[in-house]
């Protein structure tokens, strides 16, 4: 990492002189995909003045490579600025450093509407004049495989064998691919600290620590990068999409989330509190369950993301929140004091890191303002239970869920309207798409249409 955080002329000849010879400028779409463009180390400094320039219809661009929103006002462009603070050299590629940037208009007079990476920075500057930090902990799953024209869908799982949950070496990683991935995003700088096999067939986990929140979405967003490429360059496919395989479960991003108060404690710590838990953590619950229906097209964005949320998949399909209880939207682990925290469980790796963690803090921000009160918790499998005593089911597909999204007019207003007004245009006709192409929804079947519209990119 270089340490001329404020300086582009000096980062670049820093960089220069650890062997970089390219900076990769990226930036967020809605979907979360890494975009971006290579600049000579020698010409990063100059472009850094006035923000590289890419046509602003990317950012309403469906995954089938449709302008869906864009054209309209004649494929304008939008100005990347690099944010240094995020340089770093890359320990796979040393000749590269990568660098994050959020988009603003050309003129540099405003952020661009429906850039997630200023939306969430919004949101902390929400907090912030509470006198409150967002603290996340970001946690992905994805699988790896390779490509195969004779494997179902194209695709074959790198390890295809049960129960090697929680197990690491040769007998799950037989290339040791995963292990050069975690110690690759350790020193990228990501804070990865563990890895392992997870529950399905050919299942990965990558954990990193908390942060504050946009350092930790900026982690989760280059991991899934890190772990694309990294993969790519050993001949293998790695997806975060909802659910590849209609034989094994699906892949979450579990959002850990709390909040540090002005004296630096975990402001959702109350030992005298009704089970440890402070008031501002039942209220930030509350806002989120307020809003669960509409957040669930952030947190589940693709038509593939509702054949994970399914009765005993341990993806939620109910708005409520229990103690340690992984069937419920909102869980509370029973660590108390300075870990006390909330976890957010139906999203999928398909997620925009960005734009989830910047609507969840919104949604709970809505329950503190309001002071709102969270329904009682549930205990036991609320996959058992009705609706009265489960809460309310959360949407069964992407068109209810941005049914959802629309109608919810706090939540929207709150995400910009522009915003949300270009990820319900895209989805809609990722929806359209799918009925025309395959018909209905069937979440015990994956089709070839989600895998070549999901797979590689997200």
């Amino acid at each position: 990492m270089t340490t001329s955080k404020d300086n582009p002329a000096a980062a670049a000849s820093l960089l220069a002189e650890q062997g970089v010879r390219a900076v990769r400028l990226l930036f967020t779409d809605l979907h979360g995909v890494a975009r971006g463009k290579d600049i000579p180390v020698g010409h990063f400094a100059g472009m850094c003045e006035e923000g590289v320039a890419f046509c602003a219809a990317v950012m309403g661009t469906d995954l089938h490579h449709t302008p869906v929103v864009g054209g309209e006002e004649g494929y304008v462009d939008l100005a990347i600025q690099p944010d240094l603070k995020t340089l770093r050299q890359v320990p796979w590629q040393p000749e590269v450093a990568w660098c994050l940037g959020e988009a603003w208009t050309l003129d540099g007079a405003d952020h661009w509407p429906a850039c997630p990476r200023a939306l969430l920075q919004r949101a902390i500057d929400a907090y912030a004049a509470r006198g409150l930090e967002p603290i996340v902990a970001p946690e992905l799953e994805f699988f790896l495989a390779e490509r195969d024209p004779s494997a179902p869908n194209g695709l074959r799982r790198y390890v295809d064998e049960f129960s090697r949950v929680y197990t690491v070496g040769a007998v799950s990683d037989p290339r040791e691919i995963v292990l050069r991935m975690l110690l690759w995003c350790d020193e990228l700088g990501l804070q990865a600290f563990a890895a392992n096999h997870e529950f399905m067939n050919s299942q990965y986990e990558i954990n990193v620590k908390h942060s504050g929140a946009l350092d930790a979405a900026d982690r989760a967003f280059m991991l899934k990068a890190a772990v694309k490429e990294i993969a790519v360059r050993e001949g293998m496919l790695a997806t975060f999409m909802g659910r590849p395989f209609a034989d094994q479960g699906g892949s979450g991003f579990h959002l850990h989330l709390s909040l540090a108060g002005p004296d630096g404690r975990n402001a959702f710590a109350d030992e005298g509190g009704p089970d440890g838990l402070s008031p501002l953590a039942a209220q930030f619950i509350a806002g989120v369950i307020e809003h669960a229906q509409g957040l669930q097209a952030l947190l589940g964005p693709t038509v593939n993301s509702y054949k994970r949320i399914l009765p005993d998949s341990l993806a939620p399909t109910h708005a409520n929140w229990g103690h340690d209880n992984r069937t419920a939207f909102c869980r509370v682990p029973n660590e108390r004091g300075s870990r006390a925290r909330v976890e957010i469980r139906t999203a999928d790796g398909a997620a925009c890191p960005h734009l989830i963690t910047a609507a969840l803090l919104l949604a709970g921000l809505d329950g503190i303002e309001r002071e709102l009160t969270p329904p009682e918790a549930v205990v036991g499998d609320s996959y058992r239970m009705d609706d009265a005593h489960a809460g309310s089911t959360l949407p069964a597909n992407l068109g209810a869920a941005l049914d959802a999204l629309e109608a919810d007019t706090v939540l929207t207003e709150r995400l910009g309207a522009q915003l949300v007004a270009t990820f319900v245009a895209m989805k809609r006709f990722e929806v359209e798409r799918f009925a025309k192409d395959v018909g209905e929804l069937d979440v015990d079947v994956v089709t070839t249409w989600e895998i070549e519209e999901y797979a590689a990119h997200l």
